[in-house]
């Protein structure tokens, strides 16, 4: 019995042995848990991160893309229809060229047959007038007012005055001359005692236009070209300074000043002035 007692404390001790130790927690199989993790997430989840991050990148990339190709294409298709556009434009405005100075020449030609018919009518109305003394003190009132209304050619002393756009016109439209601005000026020699005033050889007259076209100036619908030449027949003792104590004078010298425009002032010795192609009869009466 003693043997027996003996392999029973035997067998309970190696089953004793063989039951985990309650201080150790992990399981059986805990040396399997990184085998088991690789075979759950092969792929490393920040690797799964980047991914998604390259993958967001490349949708914005691809939607970049997108639009500037779009972009590209209208910036394409607006050059083919400037370049289809580009020959007709170009008619267009060669066509109008040809039509301004078609009209310009056309313009002259009856200037001319006005100063031939001017000079009939003269000449016929120096023959109705007879020679007794109303015949002449009417043609002394007549040759007195003509120099002043522009209808006869004048000559004598007075002033040249040259202006034009500052060098920095192209860049500030407020450099230019304007039909204001001469306007100013040749109201500032009419102020200064001027007898007659032509700007670039055009005769004015009370009746005269001086008016701005888009870029250009007009007088009597003429357009003029720079620089603008003003001529003045006056007294040249005091022309001069009355003008420069005028508006228009002041107005000159502050645009010269301040705008660095272009204003130029000389006397002469004589100055010939045309008559204004613009004065036509008007009105006449048939004397009984």
């Amino acid at each position: 019995m003693t043997t027996r007692q003996g392999s029973a404390s035997s067998g309970l001790e190696g089953r004793t042995t063989a039951i985990r130790s309650p201080a150790d927690p992990r399981p059986i199989d805990a040396s399997m848990d990184l085998l088991n993790q690789i075979i759950r997430q092969p792929v490393d989840p920040d690797y799964a991160i980047v991914k998604a991050r390259g993958e967001s990148s490349s949708r914005r990339g691809i939607a970049f893309g997108a639009v500037a190709v779009v972009i590209g294409a209208m910036f394409a298709l607006a050059a083919v229809q400037t370049s289809r556009t580009a020959p007709q434009l170009a008619g267009e405005r060669t066509e109008l060229i040809s039509r301004i100075e078609a009209a310009e020449t056309q313009q002259d030609q009856l200037r001319v047959r006005v100063t031939a018919l001017s000079a009939d009518i003269d000449r016929l109305r120096t023959g109705a007038l007879g020679d007794d003394d109303t015949a002449r003190t009417l043609q002394t009132q007549i040759n007195t007012l003509g120099p002043a209304v522009g209808t006869v050619a004048v000559k004598g002393p007075g002033l040249l005055i040259v202006v034009d756009d500052a060098p920095s016109a192209s860049d500030d439209l407020q450099d230019r001359v304007l039909d204001m601005d001469l306007q100013a000026l040749v109201n500032g020699l009419w102020q200064a005692g001027a007898e007659a005033i032509a700007i670039n050889g055009h005769r004015l007259s009370a009746l005269t236009a001086i008016r701005g076209a888009g870029d250009a100036i007009t007088v009597d619908y003429r357009s003029l070209t720079r620089p603008y030449r003003v001529e003045a027949i006056g007294d040249p003792r005091t022309l001069h300074a009355r003008f420069a104590e005028s508006a228009g004078g002041i107005t000159w010298n502050q645009l010269a000043q301040n705008r660095q425009m272009r204003y130029e002032i000389s006397s002469m010795d004589e100055v010939t002035l045309q008559a204004d192609p613009g004065m036509v009869l008007r009105w006449a009466k048939k004397a009984k």
